[in-house]
């Protein structure tokens, strides 16, 4: 709860000319990644992500502690932890960015948007275009993504030693369900 009070009160100093009702933030959030190599395959969640969006100028944040993530194997999480993301220098993934076109929001239904930002990871930013699909219903909005994350991008390193048992590229699928931030 401490991150989502800081990243709301970094918002809505940013922001504090806005209502309130052009601020939806997360209720709910998941984050899963998969990574399939010749060896074994390897999948993470995390329910503990945290995002606000204002409807208005079509800002968008997301933040998900790299500990928070879930694995299987106790074994692997260590190593994901430790060794790969270091997780101890960087504790957080983070974007932030705009929706290119704003959904109409006065209409259920869904539309595809692109987010433009930066996706950090592992201390290393990345512009990125996320392609994803916005959700409306009464009284709630949800955003669905699947992108991909090469770890050579963020300067994750791969031992040789264990290079098939983890893929290059990751796959990440993001699910968000929002409501709107109360003043």
């Amino acid at each position: 709860m401490r991150s989502l009070f800081s990243i709301i009160l970094i918002l809505s100093g940013s922001l504090a000319s806005l209502k309130a009702q052009d601020i939806y933030k997360s209720t709910g959030m998941s984050i899963d990644f998969f990574s399939s190599a010749p060896l074994e395959d390897i999948e993470a969640r995390s329910g503990e992500g945290i995002s606000l969006w204002n409807t208005h100028t079509g800002e968008i944040s997301f933040r998900v502690s790299i500990r928070s993530f879930d694995f299987e194997k106790g074994k692997m999480q260590e190593h994901f932890n430790e060794n790969f993301m270091e997780s101890h220098l960087y504790p957080y993934a983070t974007f932030k960015g705009r929706m290119q076109v704003q959904p109409d929001l006065s209409r259920t239904g869904e539309s595809p948007v692109i987010l433009q930002g930066r996706l950090q990871i592992h201390g290393v930013e990345q512009e990125r275009n996320i392609d994803a699909l916005v959700k409306v219903m009464e009284e709630k909005l949800e955003l669905h993504s699947r992108f991909n994350v090469a770890v050579t991008d963020h300067d994750i390193r791969i031992p040789k030693l264990l290079f098939r048992n983890i893929a290059e590229v990751v796959r990440v699928d993001v699910n968000v369900s929002y409501e709107k931030l109360e003043p």
